[in-house]
């Protein structure tokens, strides 16, 4: 589904991500890891259209889509979750999903000001579709409220539900685990099986290394923006500059 070939950024005489190369199969569960400052958000922002490439390709479905923009990759069938929250807290919960449909709803201004049935009908099988997202991230109680009310680790989910909303083929997940405790993690652990379970293609960034271990159908490790590993859990964890580089080892 996705095919990266020999990726580069650079800000300035910063190599943030060098000459990367990797694949990731459609219904898998494909994670980045590595150490702070490896280049895993920023392999993301590339992927994703935030940054435009210095050089190399990202391949979509086919085509070749480096330096498409954040909204043209949504249309594709890509969507993501940042690391830092982004919920717009001045809306309720299940307005906050309805919001990643926008591309697939009515943008007509003159329906929208006159409130046409056509436009009114789409707008409550949107409600409704959020409503049974938020239900399948597992926030259904929160339907009826405001996106400020929610804790941290519900908001988290929320962001994954919005995501969902767009419909896509692929979802890249930045840290989706950071900043939760141990049972919040379990909850995103089991969502995110789901979600690849449902048939979209799930690519990780995360810390975690017990919910990577446990999730990933294939690992890619990065250190200083060069691809220093790639394989299955097992292989991953029992590489020896993966040991040295990112996992620790014993002094």
């Amino acid at each position: 589904m996705l095919t990266i070939n020999n990726l580069s950024k650079t800000f300035g005489g910063v190599k943030a991500v060098q000459d990367v190369s990797f694949s990731v199969k459609a219904g898998a569960i494909h994670s980045v890891i590595g150490p702070n400052g490896a280049g895993k958000t920023t392999l993301f922002n590339l992927i994703t259209g935030v940054y435009t490439p210095s050089s190399g390709e990202i391949i979509f479905c086919g085509e070749n889509v480096a330096g498409k923009s954040p909204d043209a990759l949504a249309r594709r069938g890509m969507s993501r979750t940042f690391q830092n929250l982004q919920i717009c807290m001045n809306m309720s919960a299940i307005e906050n999903v309805m919001v990643g449909a926008h591309l697939r709803l009515d943008q007509s201004l003159f329906g929208a000001m006159l409130r046409l049935p056509k436009l009114r009908k789409a707008d409550l099988a949107c409600r409704e579709e959020a409503a049974a997202l938020m239900e399948f991230v597992g926030v259904g109680k929160y339907v009826k409220s405001h996106a400020g009310k929610m804790s941290y680790g519900a908001l988290k989910r929320l962001e994954i539900a919005r995501a969902l909303a767009a419909k896509p083929k692929i979802l890249l997940l930045d840290e989706p685990a950071a900043g939760l405790n141990h049972t919040e993690t379990a909850e995103i652990d089991a969502l995110i099986a789901k979600v690849a379970q449902s048939g979209v293609t799930v690519v990780l960034v995360e810390h975690d290394m017990k919910l990577v271990m446990n999730l990933s159908d294939h690992i890619l490790v990065l250190d200083y923006g060069k691809k220093l590993a790639e394989g299955t859990a097992a292989e991953v964890r029992a590489n020896p500059d993966v040991i040295a580089a990112y996992l620790g080892a014993p002094a």
